[in-house]
């Protein structure tokens, strides 16, 4: 029956394949969950009314021997009576009843049979629910974790990729350089301030000596 074949597609399904290969991993385990909820409701339902069936038929069967020898007893009554018409009629009623009663027990057979289907069917589902239930947070905690890694790597990947040794050594030149010229500027900086004070010491040097010789002219004169 279609029932038990969507059954057994759940049952089969694999949890961790399933949110491996979905796009949104916790909708796919949510709705995994939910189709297990449905299909179990299903089954519980068609487990009660397969018992009820049975029940049902168990019932036609016995009804139908109860008249298998309640037609026998009549048949015994025409017979003492000396009514072997009505005997006959009566024993034909009582074999048909029979032949009813033994058709209820092969329905009943297979009836039987469909019952412990379903009851087994729903027992597995329930299991695999409560497993799917249980595992379902692990399972979604567990693929969190590897797509975190993944994500981590893969930045990880490109970052290496777009910083290569020989750049980090170009980089690290041109920081070199930029420091270098830095020192330089510091350095020439430095040196016109000296050379500025050097030629006004030198300027007063000059004039110093230059008034001197004025005033031992003056002297002289």
């Amino acid at each position: 029956m279609a029932l038990l074949e969507r059954v057994s597609t759940l049952l089969r399904a694999n949890l961790n394949d399933l949110i491996d290969r979905a796009e949104d991993p916790e909708k796919m385990v949510k709705q995994v969950i939910l189709d297990m909820e449905n299909q179990l409701m299903q089954v519980k339902t068609q487990v009660a009314i397969s018992i009820a069936d049975l029940h049902l038929l168990q019932k036609k069967s016995a009804e139908g021997l109860q008249k298998r020898d309640e037609w026998m007893r009549k048949a015994q009554l025409a017979v003492t009576k000396r009514q072997e018409d009505l005997a006959r009629i009566a024993i034909e009623r009582s074999l048909e009843s029979k032949k009813l009663a033994e058709s209820f027990d092969e329905q009943i057979a297979d009836q039987k049979v469909q019952v412990e289907n379903l009851k087994a069917a729903l027992s597995k589902l329930e299991g695999k629910l409560a497993e799917a239930r249980g595992k379902s947070e692990l399972l979604l905690a567990r693929h969190r974790r590897a797509r975190a890694s993944g994500t981590a790597g893969e930045a990880q990947l490109k970052a290496g990729d777009g910083m290569t040794g020989g750049a980090w050594d170009r980089m690290k030149g041109k920081v070199s350089r930029e420091e270098a010229l830095n020192e330089a500027r510091s350095e020439l900086l430095g040196d016109r301030v000296e050379d500025r004070f050097a030629a006004l010491e030198k300027q007063d040097e000059v004039e110093r000596l230059l008034e001197g010789l004025k005033a031992r002219k003056e002297l002289t004169s």
